[in-house]
């Protein structure tokens, strides 16, 4: 279809004769489509005049087919030919309403419909060739050849949503890649997908069988989406040469798709069915519907493709964010972010009432053309059950469809019948054209249904009789395509019987093999890319002493580099002498916190690690400390950290979205397939943090337990009490304490820039991998006292635990009779009373590093003040928020503590900022009675 006739979207009758009107008085003063519509009308009303007049020396070939009653020439008016364009229109904006796509229950009724009378037409028109046919590509042609093309397109098996696509150029190709003839599929084709399909059925049969009464989610209703996704490996690997999918997707036929898809083992699928344990101790373990895989499969034309399958939770759609960080992350090393499209896809396997219901889905849209976060364009298959747990979509959502959420950024959608198998292979292919030509989601809604109650024990008849009743006599996809393929005589009997046979030993035989299996084996996820990282769970490897120093000449190098602004460019006034204090700062042999941090980055990049800075305003920094890009006045964007040297590592830094939990969950799965970047995500303030906990919970804290999967995310999480209101001082630094066991996480609050500085670069020079949340300070980045000296940088290490820094020899210890234990920025407020009062019988211990928990150093430090009275742990904290609940349950049986804090509250502090005053001078008065 040509581009010109794109002005038919937008047609108002009212104005047709008027307008046409002044076609004939000036065809130059309308617009050119218009113009080139009525010039073809008026050609083809001349051409019938003439015909009209002529009519008894015509050879009957020409003779338009065209007669009324009276056996006379009939010519369509232009309103008429406008009535027919409109109806063109309907069809292509809501012929989706009108379509067979549900397998198992009438659609609801949507109004107008698409009958001839409710667009000015009868069938009286239907044997009338219409102008309008070009629109759609057929050229001028009957009304009812028009409405027949109409309904193959638009009203079958597949109902096409993309009217509201802002691009014509892109509406024009959707249209295009319809109108051409739909594709035959060859005899071996057809045998396939039938192939496919048994196994589908046969497997979930088999199970139901061998494991009666055991969850499976089985597939059923659905099964279609296995040959779905084996056609779209051999269709992406030979037309555009993919070689790797990232696929993310719930329970609802994961096992079914990990066993006949991914080909992972039968029998490691079964043995898991028999409940066996892991021989790795270590490891808890997941349910075996949440576990991934990563398989290498070799194509029908002998092409590799690499197939990854994330690990999830039941928290349904939190795999959408991973799925997108680690492709973007393979996308970054493996591939060119150019041409990224046609090596690798990220495709979401999605349930209806989950992808309406769940925010997620939302955020990770939202990422989908941001230049930090795309991916080239995620394909998005919803299995659609018409159901949640038991809740039906007329409860479940309020819009129509469960993919309108994808109208947010203009994708077209598919909505397909699950049992027609050849249109649902139809979809894959167009999906597979969309995306990779313009580099965006496009979705597949594959309506099924679901055989059974949410799982297999659940009895769906209690809340959807009627619907059950109707899926009780409703044959499966793999009955319906055998008996059509019968009946066509693509295969026989015989064939059949073969087919299903061999399939069953295959299954048979898995299932004697799993009997001889000892012990379940945890297939790790991503195994090769993490080879060279153990998993440490010993103490005594996680407190190994790692080098993290760095040549002092380079730091003071690296730190001209990255704080002299280019003269050549222009920029504002504030800039420039923020930059200039910072050298001034080197000069004097200082650092301040961002200054160190800036530094830390400079040096892993110049030994040669990335490093991806993501979140919320991190390019400045919340509180204007950063500044890792600067913006000349032309707001041209640089960034001084990837000009250090020719052979570097390279700085991302991206401001996110407005969003935790779908950030936090990109940059985790970024950080899942790059252990030689360093991945850090930092919360606006850490308080914000609480809105990425299902990340928090059900991956960071606790991945390498259930999949043994490593991870180096780092969290920066400003916290500190400044009397900014409840919402502004705590990152609920009792939360991630929660999570900490078997040495699964860092969990640190450091006090200094140089420990700041040590602690980033150890993440990268351990052997291993371990998520690290920080606790950064807020008002410690200009605090006069927070500043190290530049040798500390270079000659130090990251210390666990910081002594009193007073230089004491054996009398000055002697004097000590009280231990302040402590965390974080309340060091600050206390070492400034204890000065104030001259205190010299006090000594301060701070906790940099709260775990893994350095117990025996605090029982060093305890006995090396062998006058010691009393011994106080405080905290700007409530009493039952911050460190002290997991401080007394590791060490309190050992240390005699003293809690000092504010009382115990249901909120994190005041909004009061006199208040605020007033607990905190409270609470430094009873540090110092």
């Amino acid at each position: 279809m040509s581009d010109r006739y794109s002005f038919l979207n937008a047609i108002h009758f009212k104005d047709i004769e008027s307008l046409y009107k002044k076609y004939k008085e000036d065809p130059n003063s309308v617009e050119p489509s218009w113009c080139a519509f009525f010039y073809g009308f008026d050609f083809n009303e001349e051409n019938y005049q003439n015909l009209h007049e002529k009519k008894n020396t015509f050879n009957a070939t020409t003779i338009p087919r065209e007669k009324n009653k009276n056996n006379v020439l009939q010519q369509p008016s232009i309103h008429t030919e406008f009535l027919v364009s409109n109806l063109i229109q309907a069809y292509k904006k809501r012929g989706h309403f009108f379509t067979k796509t549900n397998p198992i229950r009438e659609r609801r009724k949507h109004y107008p419909s698409l009958d001839l009378k409710n667009f000015g037409l009868s069938e009286k028109e239907l044997d009338i060739h219409f102008e309008a046919g070009k629109i759609i590509g057929i050229g001028k042609n009957s009304l009812r050849n028009i409405i027949n093309h109409l309904k193959n397109i638009y009203c079958n098996s597949i109902g096409i949503e993309y009217m509201y696509i802002s691009d014509p150029k892109k509406i024009e190709w959707i249209e295009e890649w319809f109108q051409k003839e739909k594709f035959e599929f060859s005899a071996e084709k057809k045998k396939f997908f039938l192939r496919k399909l048994n196994e589908a059925v046969a497997f979930e049969n088999f199970v139901h069988t061998k494991f009666v009464g055991q969850k499976r989610f089985s597939i059923e209703g659905n099964e279609s989406i296995l040959p779905a996704l084996e056609e779209m490996m051999e269709y992406t690997s030979n037309k555009y040469f993919t070689e790797d999918f990232v696929i993310g997707m719930s329970h609802r036929g994961r096992l079914n798709l990990l066993s006949n898809f991914f080909k992972k083992n039968y029998s490691h699928i079964f043995s898991e069915f028999q409940g066996k344990e892991y021989k790795e101790k270590s490891f808890s373990g997941d349910v075996k519907y949440h576990l991934g895989f990563t398989k290498v499969r070799k194509t029908r034309q002998g092409r590799y493709i690499k197939m990854s399958l994330v690990p999830n939770p039941s928290h349904l759609e939190s795999v959408d964010a991973i799925v997108e960080g680690i492709t973007r992350s393979k996308i970054d090393i493996n591939y060119n972010q150019n041409s990224n499209s046609e090596k690798i896809i990220p495709i979401l396997i999605h349930g209806d009432a989950a992808l309406s219901g769940q925010g997620i889905v939302y955020e990770v849209i939202q990422l989908s053309r941001l230049k930090g976060y795309k991916t080239g364009g995620t394909i998005h298959i919803v299995i659609n059950n018409q159901i949640g747990f038991t809740t039906d979509y007329t409860e479940g959502r309020s819009s129509i469809y469960c993919t309108d959420i994808a109208k947010i950024v203009l994708s077209p959608v598919l909505h397909v019948n699950a049992d027609d198998i050849e249109s649902v292979i139809h979809a894959i292919h167009f999906a597979v054209d969309f995306r990779m030509l313009y580099h965006e989601d496009v979705f597949i809604d594959l309506l099924g249904y679901r055989k059974y109650g949410h799982n297999e024990g659940d009895e769906p008849r209690f809340t959807q009789p009627s619907l059950y009743k109707a899926i009780s006599k409703h044959p499966n996809s793999y009955n319906l395509y055998k008996e059509k393929l019968e009946k066509e005589g693509f295969i026989s009997t015989e064939d059949i019987n073969k087919m299903e046979k061999e399939y069953e030993e295959i299954l048979n035989g898995g299932y004697n093999e799993a009997k001889n299996i000892k012990w379940n084996i945890l297939n790790s996820f991503l195994e090769e890319k993490w080879k060279n990282f153990p998993i440490v769970s010993n103490t005594d490897e996680i407190f190994q002493k790692v080098n993290t120093q760095f040549p002092i000449e380079k730091l003071v190098k690296i730190s001209e580099n990255i704080f002299t602004l280019p003269k050549n460019k222009r920029f504002f006034r504030k800039t420039e002498h923020l930059f200039k204090q910072r050298l001034e700062m080197i000069k004097k042999n200082l650092v301040d916190w961002s200054i160190s941090e800036l530094i830390a980055y400079g040096t892993l990049l110049y030994e040669g690690f990335d490093i991806r800075l993501s979140g919320e305003d991190v390019g400045r920094g919340t509180f204007s400390q950063r500044h890792a890009i600067i913006k000349t006045e032309e707001e041209e964007e640089i960034i001084l950290l990837n000009h250090i040297r020719m052979e570097q590592g390279k700085m991302q830094v991206y401001n996110s979205p407005l969003s935790e939990y779908g950030v936090l969950g990109f940059d985790y799965g970024y950080a899942m397939y790059s252990p030689y970047t360093l991945t850090l995500w930092e919360a606006q303030f850490g308080d914000f943090g609480n809105g990425g906990q299902i990340i928090i919970d059900q991956y960071i804290s606790s991945g390498e337990n259930k999949w043994k999967i490593r991870n180096g995310i780092v969290m920066l999480l400003p916290h500190g009490y400044e009397g900014q209101g409840p919402e502004h001082s705590s990152a609920r630094v009792e939360r991630y304490l929660q999570l900490c066991a078997n040495n699964n996480l860092f969990v640190v609050n450091c006090t200094t820039p140089a420990n700041f500085y040590h602690l980033l670069r150890r993440q990268m020079k351990l052997n291993f991998r371990k998520p690290l949340i920080v606790f950064t300070p807020k008002s410690l980045l200009r605090h006069p006292k927070c500043i190290s000296k530049i040798e500390e940088l270079s000659e130090g290490e990251f210390q666990e635990i910081l002594d009193d820094p007073s230089d004491m020899e054996m009398e000055g210890i002697e004097k000590i009779t009280k231990l302040i234990f402590c965390s974080g920025k309340i060091y600050y407020d206390l070492i400034k009373k204890k000065e104030f009062l001259r205190d010299e019988k006090t000594a301060i211990i701070r906790i940099e590093q709260i775990y893994p928990l350095k117990e025996d150093k605090i029982k060093e430090l305890f006995n090396k003040y062998k006058n010691k009275k009393s011994i106080f742990w405080v905290q700007e904290e409530p009493e039952n928020m911050g460190f002290w609940s997991f401080i007394f349950r590791k060490i309190g049986k050992n240390i005699p503590f003293k809690l000092i804090a504010p009382s115990e509250s249901s909120s994190p502090s005041t909004g009061s900022y006199s208040d605020f005053l007033k607990i905190q001078n409270h609470l430094l008065e009873k540090a110092f009675l």
